[in-house]
């Protein structure tokens, strides 16, 4: 079977893999490690968090064909019942282009920090010779034609694109459920929401369906799912991960970034994916590399403002804020100082404005599709939402919604000068029931649109912070959240050190993962 002796137990033969965890993670392959033992099982090679399989890769611990067969059987296993990985392409041809990559490793050729590791990309984003729907019958068959730019650092890095993550109709909504693909449900709980855009890919992270996942986040895509699932998402600052864009020079607040089990694994990800590319020329200067191993940071002393539910102006299930609570112990627990914050201005203004900037940044997309009858009729509720509010918005509109954001801005960052993060919720509640198209009310408080219920993650966002989303704990019934770890403009690195010294305390990744029998 591969590398590790078979009369090795399994426990042995996990350490066996672990044991080179601690090299570099990109390079060549050490001559000493070029005749390795055979590998372990399927289960031991998907139970390896990313950074210790790409270490075992590279060493030749376990070979590229063993580690895709051991993904392509857990997603044939479990993925049925989730719903998480779609578009999977054929076993033979990922076997072979996996055996392609051992071939690179015996050659000794240098190989990517990622080499050989099964990816499914975000069916948001194009990956050559893929089905690139996003999520709409209007795209069904199409194909798409070349990588985008996150696309290609992957490839480069070494992945094997092994087919989509599923997402919300062109990710609108917190709620993966689309007319190509259909639901993708929680890893916990099967009647659930898996929460979205980023469903599919926090949801095969957790099911251990792919190593590591890309997402996107505009309205808490990233964070949401992300929360409900006991994964990590990481909205990175504007510009920190380059994206392709029909206009470069006018901002959105949507962000790229990456997903994952662990803080390690995501730093690793978040190494590949920023850094700056001229074709994207707001992207901020610099490579990835210096997130792959961020420098430890001790929390004792240090200060955490607790939004909670924004003095009262965001309603949250009260069972939310428990969990969140108990969470904020552990940072107590490592010395911190935990007090309650909230940015001094009205937050109905600043919700109104989102909603603004959102209709024009969302709604423009679908103005080819709007004088056509065949293809509006296409369009689901939340496009045709956003496309009728932006078509009502005139340019004095905007800059006005524009000039509210940069206040409201000012005021979130106001609170950095007293304290170090802020954190908050990931959702206002737990997943719901999946039938559901989105949620009408929270703690008995109607919700006026199709994205009011995340309006406390779509607040950070309005505040240009780079927010990282990891475990906070479960509800009475077993309902996963989680917590936004939330930093200044640019200090993404922040976040990874916080979060990393809140996971060593708080390691739910690792001891409440889900189990499906």
């Amino acid at each position: 079977m591969g590398d590790i002796d078979d009369h090795m137990s399994g426990a042995d033969r996990h350490a066996g893999l672990e044991g080179g965890a601690q090299s570099a993670v990109a390079g060549r392959p050490s001559p000493a490690t070029r005749d390795a033992p055979p590998a372990q099982t399927s289960v031991d090679i998907v139970a390896l968090n990313a950074r210790d399989l790409a270490t075992a890769i590279r060493m030749r611990k376990v070979s590229c064909v063993e580690v895709m067969g051991a993904y392509l059987d857990q997603i044939e296993r479990v993925n049925p019942r989730v719903n998480a990985i779609v578009a999977l392409q054929d076993r033979g041809a990922l076997i072979e282009e996996a055996g392609r990559r051992d071939a690179e490793l015996r050659r000794g050729e240098p190989v990517g920090p990622l080499h050989g590791l099964p990816h499914a990309v975000k069916d948001l984003q194009p990956v050559k010779g893929m089905p690139f729907t996003r999520g709409s019958p209007l795209f069904k068959d199409f194909i798409a034609s070349a990588d985008s730019l996150q696309v290609a650092r992957l490839r480069a890095a070494g992945v094997v694109f092994i087919g989509k993550t599923n997402t919300p109709e062109f990710g609108l909504g917190s709620h993966t459920v689309n007319r190509v693909y259909g639901a993708t449900r929680n890893a916990y709980d099967q009647s659930r929401s898996a929460g979205g855009s980023s469903g599919g890919a926090a949801v095969a992270l957790a099911l251990r369906l792919a190593p590591l996942a890309d997402g996107s986040d505009y309205g808490g895509s990233l964070r949401n799912p992300a929360g409900w699932n006991t994964v990590c998402g990481f909205r990175t600052s504007f510009g920190r991960v380059p994206n392709d864009a029909v206009d470069v020079w006018t901002p959105s607040m949507g962000v790229l970034g990456p997903m994952a089990r662990n803080i390690g694994d995501l730093a690793l990800l978040l190494s590949v994916q920023a850094g700056f590319d001229p074709r994207a020329p707001l992207s901020l200067d610099g490579g990835g590399v210096a997130f792959r191993d961020p420098p430890p940071l001790a929390l004792r002393g240090k200060r955490i403002g607790w939004l909670g539910d924004f003095g009262g102006s965001v309603p949250h299930d009260p069972a939310v804020l428990e969990v969140c609570a108990r969470a904020l112990k552990h940072f107590e627990a490592l010395g911190c100082v935990v007090e309650e914050a909230k940015p001094d201005f009205d937050v109905d203004q600043a919700w109104r404005a989102f909603i603004r900037l959102r209709a024009w940044h969302q709604g423009a997309a679908f103005l080819p599709f709007a004088d056509e009858p065949a293809q509006r009729v296409l369009l689901n509720a939340q496009c045709l939402w956003e496309l009728e509010t932006g078509a009502r918005l005139s340019a004095f509109d905007l800059t006005e919604a524009g000039a509210v954001r940069t206040q409201w801005s000012q005021a979130v960052h106001r609170l950095f000068s007293r304290y170090d993060v802020l954190v908050a919720a990931t959702a206002q509640l737990f997943p719901f029931d999946i039938e559901l198209k989105w949620p009408t009310q929270i703690a008995g408080v109607a919700m006026q649109t199709y994205h009011e219920w995340m309006k406390g993650v779509c607040l950070v966002t309005m505040a240009g912070c780079p927010a990282l989303a990891a475990p906070a704990g479960f509800s009475p019934s077993g309902l996963p959240m989680g917590i936004q770890i939330i930093a200044p403009a640019h200090e993404d690195m922040r976040c990874l050190q916080v979060g990393a010294a809140y996971e060593a305390a708080n390691p739910l990744w690792k001891t409440h993962a889900p189990t499906m029998s």
